[in-house]
């Protein structure tokens, strides 16, 4: 019998466990603060992609994953029409009532984690619907946040 009753329940909570793990190698061994991290900047990159977009992206989520995506979700606001700065800015504002965590390293944790578990053929699809600066910081795996070359270390 599964731990919670439910199967669903189960591998949802295992799954995004295995999530969170991953962003905490790159913003530090805090689940909490992982949680922070990934709920935040998927409320941002949501925001920021066309509505049926945003449907699709969510689909692909784990259960409770696409719960904390869809929070406080306003579709008729969308899409948000931030560039790369306004992005990183508005991820920084965000997370502003957790410990310190720098934008640029959040947003590289998320995005990273996303095109290890969700289809490519859908990253693909948000990177198109997003703006030549912040697409090609994803593409090309460069960090959002900073130039070329530049690293957090």
């Amino acid at each position: 019998m599964s731990a919670s009753g439910l199967d669903v329940f189960d591998k949802t909570l295992q799954t995004t466990h295995i999530w969170l793990k991953e962003i905490e190698t790159k913003v530090g061994p805090d689940r909490q603060v992982a949680w922070k991290v990934l709920s935040v900047v998927l409320h941002k990159l949501r925001d920021r992609l066309p509505v049926d977009l945003a449907a699709h992206l969510g689909a692909e989520l784990p259960l409770l994953i696409r719960g904390v995506y869809y929070d406080q979700y306003e579709p008729a606001k969308q899409p948000a029409k931030w560039n790369r700065d306004e992005f990183v800015a508005e991820v920084q504002r965000w997370l502003s009532d957790i410990r310190p965590v720098a934008a640029p390293d959040a947003i590289d944790a998320v995005f990273g984690t996303l095109s290890h578990y969700v289809s490519p053929g859908q990253i693909e699809k948000v990177k198109r619907a997003l703006p030549d600066d912040i697409q090609a910081c994803w593409t090309n795996g460069a960090s959002i946040g900073r130039p070329r070359g530049e690293t957090t270390h």
